[in-house]
C-alpha cells in the first residue's frame, strides 16, 4: 500500500496531465502546457512535486494494445528516466493503455463537449493512470 502523496503524469506532446493522490484516491490536479524545452517542463514538474509534497511520481507508459513498446512508449520511458535524474523522488512507469479513451468517455458522459473536454482530459487521464497504479499497489 503506497503511503504519502504520489504524483501521476500523462505525458503528451503538447500537454502534461497531472494527478495527485494522498492515500488511495487519485484526483485530477492540473495540466501543464509543454514548453519547447524539456528542462523547463521538468523544472515545472519538480516544482509540482515540491508543492504537493509528492514522495513518488508515476508516469503513464502508452504501450500498444498488444503490450509492445512503440514510439510513444519509448519516448515516455526515456522522459521518465530523464525525470528520474532530475527529481529527488522515485519515478516509475505504469501501463496506461486506453486511459485517455476512458477519461474522454467519462467526460463525455458528464456532458462535457469539445474545448471544455480537451481542457481537462489530460489531467483526468493522469488520474485514471494513477488510480490504476494505486489499485495495483494496494492489492
Amino acid at each position: 500500500m503506497p503511503s504519502g502523496r504520489v504524483l501521476g503524469l500523462d505525458l503528451g506532446t503538447r500537454r502534461i496531465g497531472v494527478a495527485v493522490s494522498a492515500g488511495t484516491i487519485a484526483t485530477p490536479h492540473s495540466v501543464l502546457e509543454r514548453s519547447r524545452d524539456r528542462a523547463t517542463d521538468h523544472a515545472a514538474i519538480a516544482a509540482l512535486v515540491d508543492e504537493v509534497g509528492a514522495e513518488r511520481v508515476v508516469v503513464g507508459l502508452p504501450l500498444s494494445l498488444d503490450g509492445k513498446m512503440g514510439p510513444a512508449a519509448t519516448a515516455a520511458a526515456e522522459e521518465a528516466a530523464a525525470l528520474g535524474d532530475v527529481l529527488a523522488v522515485p519515478v516509475e512507469t505504469y501501463d496506461e493503455r486506453l486511459t485517455t479513451v476512458t477519461a474522454d468517455r467519462s467526460l463525455s458522459s458528464l456532458g462535457l463537449k469539445g474545448q471544455a473536454r480537451r481542457r481537462v482530459v489530460d489531467k483526468v487521464a493522469a488520474a485514471v493512470i494513477l488510480q490504476a497504479w494505486l489499485d495495483r499497489t494496494s492489492s
